[in-house]
């Protein structure tokens, strides 16, 4: 049998044209091609087969690609963050300016920087001249130390108390001791304190002091004294100079540098009719010098010792009528004029604030008044220095 094909026009016996073919030939060529296909679709499931496990086999490599690359953008992006931010704050930064300290006094600095701005303008202390200081050291640490002096000059608003505590002392007895100060009210700008490095007073050796008495009397231990004043033995001479470390004024001492050793000469309020110094006199108007301060006070207000001391003087006299001389100890005289009448005799010892006569009008005055004057060493002094008024 027969059959006309034209089905593989490709193949290159049909290229011209369709032949004549047999049955057999086409289930042959029909064989031939199927398993051709076949034979394709194997190849093809395999090629598969191998990207797919070569994809699977890529896949956890991707992964780790990815998060590298993520990882590398997270901190790229923080970096930025961070730049902007320093940036940001860099803004606000100003120049720092560090202080001259060769224009900062040392003794300061050496004064444990402690209070460096102090309010000069009270006094603050107790009774026993302590100030208040914040955080103090413990005392006996530094007394192991050789004492050292710098000096000070005294500044407008200064006081004994700030000046004590501006340099890290505790009491105000050193000051007044090392620098030999009469009246601490007295104390002026531009006056040059010798200033110690510890709490002491300054001490002068007598005839027959022995270390070991002078450290029982101030309450010290002798290796205290043998390392404050670098001594290299105990034996002592006559006029040596030591510094006792931590010794302080007694309370008559200390009242008297401050000013309080005299009370009021009065007992109720009055009025400063005129100060002392130079003023016009009352009578005259001529230009005079005042030598004391005169308090006006009711006619016969009783008028009392402002220290207590034995009468020098009981008198009357053109310029101050009745009045009445005291003489107390450390050079100081006090007067107390035109009294009404006086109440104590000549050589009499009084009490401060006995009373010893009453106000009036006597001598050379223009109306009821106590005239008070003070004298140290034979010299006016004015009243206010040693008076709190």
């Amino acid at each position: 049998m027969e059959i006309i094909s034209c089905f593989e026009p490709k193949r290159a016996a049909y290229a011209s044209s369709c032949a004549t073919l047999t049955i057999e030939d086409i289930l042959n060529s029909q064989r031939r091609t199927r398993r051709s296909v076949f034979s394709a679709g194997k190849d093809f499931s395999r090629t598969c087969a191998r990207a797919a496990a070569a994809f699977s086999r890529l896949g956890p490599v991707m992964i780790q690609a990815r998060i590298f690359i993520a990882s590398v953008f997270l901190f790229l992006c923080a970096a930025l963050c961070t730049v902007q931010i320093l940036s940001y704050i860099q803004s606000f930064a100003v120049p720092l300016h560090l202080i001259d300290f060769d224009n900062v006094q040392s003794p300061i600095l050496d004064g444990k920087m402690r209070n460096f701005a102090l309010n000069s303008g009270n006094e603050e202390f107790d009774g026993n001249g302590n100030v208040s200081l914040p955080d103090s050291a413990d005392a006996a640490a530094l007394f192991k130390m050789p004492v050292t002096y710098t000096e000070y000059k005294v500044r407008s608003g200064d006081n004994i108390s700030s000046v004590t505590k501006q340099f890290g002392l505790n009491n105000i007895s050193t000051l007044i001791a090392v620098n030999d100060i009469d009246n601490v009210r007295l104390l002026r700008a531009g006056q040059t304190l010798k200033i110690p490095s510890m709490d002491g007073l300054p001490y002068t050796v007598k005839s027959g002091d022995s270390l070991a008495g002078i450290a029982q009397k101030y309450g010290v231990s002798m290796e205290e004294i043998l390392d404050v004043n670098e001594l290299s033995s105990g034996i002592l001479h006559a006029d040596d100079k030591l510094f006792i470390p931590g010794a302080r004024l007694d309370s008559s001492m200390l009242k008297k540098a401050l000013g309080e050793l005299f009370a009021y000469p009065l007992a109720v309020s009055w009025r400063v009719s005129s100060p002392y110094g130079w003023r016009a006199d009352p009578f005259t108007g001529v230009r005079t010098f005042h030598t004391g301060i005169d308090l006006v006070v009711p006619h016969g207000t009783p008028i009392q010792a402002a220290m207590g001391g034995r009468v020098s003087t009981k008198g009357y006299s053109n310029t101050y009528g009745n009045h009445v001389i005291i003489d107390h100890d450390n050079g100081y005289q006090t007067l107390y004029a035109h009294m009404v009448s006086s109440t104590v005799k000549k050589g009499q010892y009084i009490q401060q604030g006995g009373r010893i006569g009453y106000a009036g009008n006597t001598g050379y005055s223009t109306g009821v008044h106590l005239h008070f004057s003070v004298y140290k060493n034979g010299k006016l002094i004015n009243p206010a220095a040693v008076l709190k008024f």
